[in-house]
């Protein structure tokens, strides 16, 4: 944004002037003294959890009454909801999500979707003018711009970005390693591992909070799941009784056949005896 010209201002609980200062970034360390500067946007970069939290700390009544609360979060209802209930109605409200980040955009931020919902802009030319320019910083660096609703970007979120990150998580509980004979798939699999665990917990744990449809993701995985198990040990069950009615001993010792060794402790599938040897 610098780059581009623009006046950022920061404000954070922690100490950032340092870093504000190497950026040109004006920082500040008390949210009324910000305010007071009348930023005409005011970007909203916290986490999912807190968002609320921070949105009732900032003094609205410092601000220009038709200023434009803009925020970045990965799941959009949410904000969005909070926004209309919070925020005074004189201010407009756009709501967004770079579909990108630290890692996925360091390269730049060509071809990267960015989405955004115009909530709530006012009439008057020079406030959809100024959501248009904040916009075009993202679209002047080769964003895919994709102009959606928080309700589809939400549905549509569960199914790629929550899913993504659940399966990274629990690959990541496997303690996956590289090995001499990794796979191009497998490379993609630790790169999805390193993706996901380098982000925070609370984000996860947002996303699944903070998205009403999360937990039809989860059960459509689990359900997933248990049909793959279904196939394999279906197949398995198939050889086996093939073994058991053509075995012309009649007898399949569990602890030489390898296809056994998973039923060792199964009451059904235990080595049956020839009815010769009943006499």
């Amino acid at each position: 944004m610098v780059k581009q010209g623009h006046h950022v201002l920061a404000y954070s609980r922690s100490d950032y002037s340092d870093v504000a200062k190497e950026l040109g970034v004006s920082y500040f360390s008390d949210i009324d003294d910000l305010c007071e500067e009348h930023p005409e946007v005011v970007l909203l970069c916290t986490s999912i959890l807190s968002t609320e939290k921070v949105l009732r700390s900032i003094p609205f009544q410092r601000l220009k009454r038709n200023t434009l609360f803009v925020d970045v979060l990965s799941v959009k209802e949410a904000p969005r909801k909070l926004f209309l209930q919070i925020l005074p109605q004189e201010f407009d409200i756009l709501c967004t999500h770079p579909m990108f980040g630290p890692e996925s955009g360091k390269n730049g931020w060509n071809d990267l979707s960015f989405v955004y919902d115009k909530v709530r802009v006012g009439n008057e030319e020079s406030r959809a003018y100024r959501c248009n320019c904040f916009l075009d910083i993202f679209s002047s660096e080769g964003c895919r711009m994709v102009e959606m609703s928080c309700y589809d970007h939400d549905r549509h979120a569960a199914g790629s970005q929550f899913i993504t990150h659940t399966v990274g998580r629990v690959l990541e509980k496997m303690n996956l390693s590289s090995t001499p004979v990794n796979t191009q798939g497998y490379n993609t699999v630790l790169d999805l591992v390193s993706n996901t665990s380098g982000d925070s917990f609370d984000l996860y744990y947002g996303l699944f909070l903070y998205n009403a449809n999360a937990m039809e993701q989860l059960d459509r995985l689990f359900l997933a799941f248990e049909a793959v198990n279904k196939l394999l040990f279906g197949r398995l069950h198939d050889v086996l009784r093939k073994q058991l009615f053509e075995n012309k001993q009649g007898n399949i010792n569990a602890q030489e056949d390898p296809m056994m060794k998973p039923y060792q402790n199964s009451t059904a599938l235990l080595t049956l005896p020839d009815s010769r040897e009943l006499h």
